[in-house]
């Protein structure tokens, strides 16, 4: 929880006062392993701060998954269009590991937004920062070799994510075929 606390403080100069406000509308949260936290076709309720543990979001197109996002220790996740509109998800969230967050409701964070501008100001900042990270994403997608793709991901992406996410998660994460991405990391050594 401190974690979160300085995060907030770092973030938005969140005051104890409000960060207590933020506390006391947070419930603390266990999933399993291969635990959908989120289904496709359902609206999602919460934004999730991992304390823990690893997560990612992916569409099942023909059977096949495609991931589409990865998170762990210290992060926010949630599908943010389903959250956002409080409509359909067209993903799932998925923890990848054991691993402990705390949530926060939609209709909770809302009222917050409504109580303290630093609020809205952390609102403003993860949709910022979520659709940054869209756009970044679809012009590596576009614009880059398979390598390069790779090199970009163990360079900006936890070192937790990079050696512990499933290969062909990340192959479908970055847009290449799973024995494609084989022989990139034969050629590229993390260190």
């Amino acid at each position: 929880m401190n974690e979160l606390k300085k995060l907030l403080q770092d973030l938005i100069g969140l005051t104890e006062d409000e960060f207590q406000t933020f506390y006391n509308q947070l419930e603390r949260k266990e999933y399993k392993a291969k635990t959908l936290v989120i289904e496709e076709g359902k609206t999602t309720k919460d934004l999730y701060f991992i304390e823990s543990g690893f997560f990612r979001t992916f569409k099942n197109i023909e059977d096949k998954e495609f991931t589409t996002y990865f998170a762990c220790d210290k992060q926010f996740i949630t599908v943010f269009d389903s959250f956002i509109y409080q409509i359909p998800s067209h993903e799932f969230l998925e923890a990848i590991e054991d691993s402990t967050v705390y949530k926060i409701s939609f209709k909770s964070l809302t009222q917050l937004y409504k109580e303290s501008p630093n609020f809205e100001k952390f609102g403003r900042i993860l949709a910022e920062r979520n659709h940054l990270c869209a756009q970044q994403r679809a012009l590596t997608m576009q614009t880059k070799s398979g390598k390069k793709k790779y090199l970009d991901f163990i360079k900006n992406y936890d070192k937790k994510i990079v050696l512990r996410a499933p290969q062909y998660q990340i192959a479908s994460f970055l847009g290449i075929a799973a024995e494609s991405l084989s022989r990139i990391r034969k050629e590229v050594v993390i260190s």
